[in-house]
C-alpha cells in the first residue's frame, strides 16, 4: 500500500471514530486521496454516477424499506401478534415466544431489521412489561435479537447490497437465508424456553384456540406478502427489484383498502421516513463506490490474495478468520459499511479458495446482524433503549446468550455450508 492510500486509511477510520457520518468520511478520506495522488477530483463524481446507473437492483432498496414502513402504520404488527400469540403464547415465557416468531414472519415483508426492533419488537416488549415478572432488560433483548432475523430471511436489504458488490444472484441468496433465518429464529426460541423455565417467568395468555380461525382471517392478507414476493422471483414474473415495486404496492393497497388504517398523514409520515432512509443508505453507497475505486487503484485484493495464497489457507480456515474480523468489526461499524468497504477486499480471495459467493454472502449478513447487537455499539441495542427507555446497561446485560446462540448457529453455517446452499440447489444454482 501506497503511503498516501495509509494516510487516507488514517483519516477515513479516525474520521469515523470521532462522530462524521460514516459517508461523509468516506467522502472527505477519497478526496484527500484524489488530490494526494494527483488524480482528477471529477472521478469523484463519475465513478459514483457509473457505479449507480450500472446498479439497477439497488432499487429494490428504497422499495423495500417503503414496504416495511408501510407494513408498520397500517397495524399489521398488531395483527401478526395476536395470530403469534394463538400459536405460541399459551407457553412459559409466551411474549418472548411470540415476539420471536413474529420476528421471523415479519422478516418475510420488512428485509430490515431496525424495522423489525421498531415496529413488533417494541409492540411486543412494552407487553412484557407490562404482564410483570420479566426483567425489562430480559425483554428489549429479545426484541433486539430476534429482529436480526429481518435481514436473513428474503426479502434482505443487506443481501442486495451484498449482491451488487459480488455480482451475485440476488434471488439465490434470498433462497440461502431462508433454512438460516428460521435456524436462528428456533435457536432464540429454545433458548428462551430454557430461561423461561430456569428463571420461572410466568405463561403467556395465550387465545383461545377456537379464535385461531378469526386471528389467521385477519393476518392472512400481511402473511401472503411473502408468499407474492417470492413466487415472482422464483416463478420467473419479475426482477427482484420489480418484486420489491409488487411488495411496496401491495403493503400500500393492504393499508388503505383492507386494514384502512393508514391516513394521509401517516402516509406523508411514511414518505418521509423512507425518504431519510433511503438518504443514509444511498450516501454510503456513494461514499463507498468511490473508495472501492481507490481500493482497486491500490491493488489491495490482488495483494490479500496473494498473502493467503502464501500462507496456504484452507477455505475453512480463511472463512473462520473472515467471520472473526468481521465480529470484531461488527462492534464498530453499521452493515452497510461493512458490506460496502471490507467485504469487496475479500472476495478475490475467496473465488481463489473456490468458495461459493452465495455461501459466503449469507454467512457474512449473519456475521453483520450479529454485530447490530454486540456491545458497545449495537445498532439495535440502542434502538430498543430509545424506543422503550430501558437503560442500555440493563439490555446488555442480558443480550449475551443470545449472542452466544447466535454464534453456534453461525458456526453451523460455516462447517455445513449445505444448511445455506441446499434451497437454491433445489431451485437449479449450480454454484
Amino acid at each position: 500500500m501506497s503511503a498516501v492510500f495509509i494516510l487516507t486509511l488514517v483519516a477515513f477510520f479516525g474520521l469515523a471514530l470521532l462522530g462524521m457520518p460514516v459517508a461523509f468520511a468516506m467522502f472527505v478520506a477519497s478526496i484527500g486521496y484524489l488530490i494526494a495522488s494527483g488524480r482528477d477530483v471529477g472521478l469523484f463524481g463519475e465513478q459514483i454516477l457509473n457505479g449507480l446507473y450500472d446498479s439497477f437492483v439497488l432499487l429494490a432498496v428504497p422499495l423495500f424499506i417503503l414496504a416495511a414502513n408501510i407494513m408498520n402504520a397500517s397495524g399489521v404488527s398488531d395483527r401478526l401478534f395476536m395470530f403469534c400469540q394463538a400459536l405460541v403464547g399459551r407457553f412459559r415465557g409466551g411474549l418472548a415466544q411470540v415476539d420471536i416468531l413474529v420476528s421471523i414472519i415479519f422478516s418475510g415483508m420488512s428485509g430490515s431489521a431496525i424495522a423489525d426492533a421498531a415496529g413488533p419488537g417494541k409492540l411486543v416488549t412494552q407487553m412484557m412489561i407490562k404482564q410483570g415478572r420479566i426483567p425489562p432488560g430480559f425483554a428489549a433483548s429479545v426484541a433486539a435479537s430476534s429482529a436480526t432475523i429481518g435481514p436473513i430471511i428474503p426479502p434482505s436489504i443487506p443481501m442486495v447490497i451484498y449482491a451488487v458488490v459480488s455480482d451475485t444472484s440476488v434471488g439465490y441468496l434470498f433462497l440461502g437465508g431462508v433454512i438460516p433465518g428460521l435456524i436462528m429464529g428456533l435457536a432464540q426460541m429454545g433458548l428462551v424456553g430454557f430461561v423461561a423455565r430456569k428463571r420461572n417467568f410466568p405463561r403467556g395468555e395465550g387465545i383461545p384456540l377456537s379464535e385461531l380461525p378469526r386471528t389467521t382471517y385477519r393476518a392472512f392478507p400481511a402473511l401472503l406478502m411473502p408468499v407474492i414476493l417470492l413466487y415472482c422471483i422464483y416463478g420467473g414474473a419479475t426482477t427482484p427489484t420489480e418484486a420489491a415495486a409488487i411488495a411496496a404496492a401491495y403493503a400500500l393497497a393492504l393499508a388503505v383498502f383492507f386494514y384502512r388504517e393508514l391516513s394521509w398523514k401517516e402516509g406523508f409520515k411514511v414518505l418521509v421516513e423512507s425518504s431519510k432512509a433511503t438518504s443514509v443508505v444511498a450516501l454510503l453507497i456513494a461514499g463507498a463506490l468511490i473508495f472501492n475505486y481507490i481500493v482497486a487503484s491500490e491493488r489491495l485484493p490482488e495483494q490479500v490474495g496473494r498473502l493467503l495464497d502464501g500462507l496456504n489457507v484452507s477455505p475453512l480456515v480463511f472463512l473462520l478468520l473472515v467471520n472473526l474480523l468481521f465480529l470484531a468489526l461488527g462492534c464498530l461499524f453499521d452493515a452497510t459499511t461493512l458490506l460496502l468497504v471490507i467485504v469487496p477486499l475479500f472476495l478475490p480471495a475467496a473465488r481463489a479458495l473456490g468458495i461459493d459467493l452465495v455461501h459466503f454472502g449469507v454467512v457474512i449478513v449473519v456475521n453483520i446482524m450479529i454485530g447490530l447487537i454486540t456491545p458497545p455499539y449495537g445498532v439495535l441495542l440502542f434502538v430498543m433503549s430509545g424506543l422503550t427507555g430501558i437503560p442500555l446497561r440493563d439490555i446488555i446485560r442480558e443480550i449475551w446468550a443470545f449472542i452466544g446462540i447466535l454464534i453456534a448457529a453461525l458456526l453451523l453455517m460455516i462447517f455445513v455450508p449445505e444448511v445455506v446452499l441446499w434451497l437454491p440447489r433445489y431451485f437449479g444454482y449450480k454454484g
